[in-house]
């Protein structure tokens, strides 16, 4: 179980995807099926760290398929003393290692779903990578693909409440005020009251705040984990590329 600054254990983070990996065997089931899951989420960070240093696209993706590949059969043995409190740590950690050499053995593993190639290049292109060190492109792909992720999640639900077209049109404002005047067009736009936009902005910033800490809680251990992850993620976010 994970203590809390308090002594006790917190039940909150016994099931998240990182929890489950450092408190068992990596080669079980759960434990695989944990690592495998936020191996399949993070590969991006990975892969853009790789393109940072140097390799060509087709080879940042054969080194990123063997990487993950290879922690799919990490032995609880081979994991570090001091386990990495964040999933973003070891990820960054081991990719070094992995790199300078420290390569397990070649084991039968579960293949796992990469994402799509030409997906990853473009987006890579996308970011303003320029004058970048390789371990910043990582921090921030990480970010980035926690709240795309959230966002994903966010436009979903409202498409499954039937409140797509609002979200469409409160989207540009998740992280901006908007002026007076906004919310009279959008409200010519709905046909809604703006004092029942103002509640709706309200609502879709908890619900996104409530998804990016959903998100973040699977790659800490801990409540207090999770807390200092959101202050760096803002950090990373809010530094420009």
């Amino acid at each position: 179980m994970i203590p809390t600054a308090s002594g006790r254990f917190s039940r909150e983070f016994l099931t998240t995807c990182w929890s489950i990996v450092i408190n068992g065997d990596p080669t079980q089931d759960a434990g695989a099926a944990a690592l495998g899951e936020l191996c399949r989420r993070y590969w991006y960070p990975a892969y853009a760290y790789l393109r940072q240093i140097g390799h060509p696209p087709a080879e940042a993706q054969d080194i990123a398929r063997a990487f993950f590949g290879s922690l799919m059969h990490i032995r609880a043995a081979e994991m570090p003393p001091e386990r990495p409190r964040r999933f973003r740590d070891f990820l960054l950690d081991r990719l070094r290692a992995f790199l300078a050499g420290e390569r397990p053995l070649p084991q039968a593993v579960p293949p796992l779903t990469e994402p799509d190639f030409v997906g990853l290049e473009e987006r890579y292109r996308g970011d303003a990578v320029v004058g970048l060190t390789a371990e910043m492109v990582y921090q921030h792909g990480f970010a980035s693909e926690v709240m795309a992720r959230a966002l994903a999640q966010l436009h979903a639900e409202a498409r499954e409440a039937g409140h797509l077209g609002m979200y469409q049109a409160l989207f540009p404002y998740l992280t901006t005020e908007p002026a007076e005047e906004d919310y009279r067009t959008i409200s010519e736009q709905l046909g809604h009251r703006p004092l029942a936009l103002i509640v709706a902005l309200k609502r879709l910033r908890q619900r996104f705040r409530d998804l990016v800490g959903r998100e973040l809680s699977d790659t800490v251990d801990s409540a207090g984990g999770l807390a200092e992850e959101q202050r760096t993620l803002h950090g990373i976010l809010s530094t420009r590329l």
